[in-house]
């Protein structure tokens, strides 16, 4: 029997009622359901105790077909890059607050499922990011996103002192508050909030955004995908103020040392997102971003 993978945002009192409700429709059409520890604790224990559990970072040993989050777009932010190394297909259903990942809604669940079922969905394959952190010449760790990575100083009030290379050639210095490296889906994300522009997601580009630079010439950058991109922070004080954050997808915050460079480059894997219609990309701008409106 085929496996489909159930993961919940916390603290949704809807799911009460739905994930017992989504279980039973997935058991009746020959599949065997999946969830993570949050969704579990939201069915009743005699018909918990017999679906498989895991914890959210240990579903990919499920080997599920198919992954339905239920939440919001920083829910699926954690489940794509869990699984991107897997290229498991995911349905998103909305229960956030904005939701533009999360494009289905949650009355439109059961006809998504259906359309799957019947090969009636396309599979939208969205670019991620590749990051490594190097030190003394080693490359220490290394990421995915699927929105974007940022570099900044985490001092309160004080800016940084940032440099990049775009395929070994400097590209800029500059005084700012941090650099974003974006994705084309990350693009109407942190980003956008920081006067970047928005790419269509099938856009093969990577986006730099300086975030409030001290320079009025100083505008974000679009550059190929296949650019190899080297962020520094200048400076070599360990005091508050030389104090270095990589955040990623804005979920994974690590500490970076002064001498550290971030190498960036589009990633080997990509999320699946399953789409019912072809135009949930502009229907989105327009309903949840008010793009166009007067």
């Amino acid at each position: 029997m085929q496996r489909i993978a159930i993961v919940s945002k916390p603290q949704k009192d809807e799911l009460r009622a739905l994930i017992p409700e989504l279980a039973a429709w997935l058991r009746a059409h020959s599949f065997e359901p999946v969830l993570d520890r949050e969704s579990a604790s939201y069915v009743a224990a005699p018909e918990a105790s017999a679906c498989l559990v895991f914890d959210r970072e240990d579903l990919p040993e499920a080997a599920p077909v198919l992954v339905i989050v239920l939440g919001g777009d920083g829910t699926l932010l954690s489940v794509g890059r869990i699984f991107a190394r897997h290229q498991t297909p995911i349905l998103s259903v909305n229960l956030g607050s904005l939701g533009f990942l999360t494009e289905v809604r949650l009355a439109d669940l059961y006809q998504t499922l259906e359309g799957w079922c019947q090969d009636c969905c396309s599979i939208d394959a969205r670019a991620m990011l590749h990051g490594e952190v190097w030190r003394d010449s080693h490359c220490v760790q290394s990421f995915e996103a699927v929105n974007d990575m940022v570099l900044s100083k985490a001092a309160i009030a004080r800016m940084g002192e940032f440099s990049i290379e775009l395929d070994g050639m400097l590209a800029a210095r500059f005084r700012a508050d941090g650099i974003i490296v974006s994705t084309p889906t990350g693009s109407t994300a942190y980003t956008l909030a920081a006067n970047g522009p928005i790419l269509v997601p099938g856009v093969d580009a990577l986006v730099i955004t300086p975030i409030c630079p001290h320079l009025l010439t100083l505008r974000p950058m679009v550059v190929p995908g296949d650019s190899a991109l080297t962020l520094r922070v200048g400076g070599s004080r360990t005091s508050a103020s030389g104090h270095i954050l990589l955040t990623v997808d804005g979920q994974q915050a690590i500490d970076l040392h002064p001498a550290d460079e971030l190498r960036c480059r589009r990633s080997e894997f990509t999320i699946r997102l399953i789409r019912l219609a072809g135009n949930g990309f502009f229907d989105a701008l327009r309903s949840k971003l008010k793009w166009g409106e007067r």
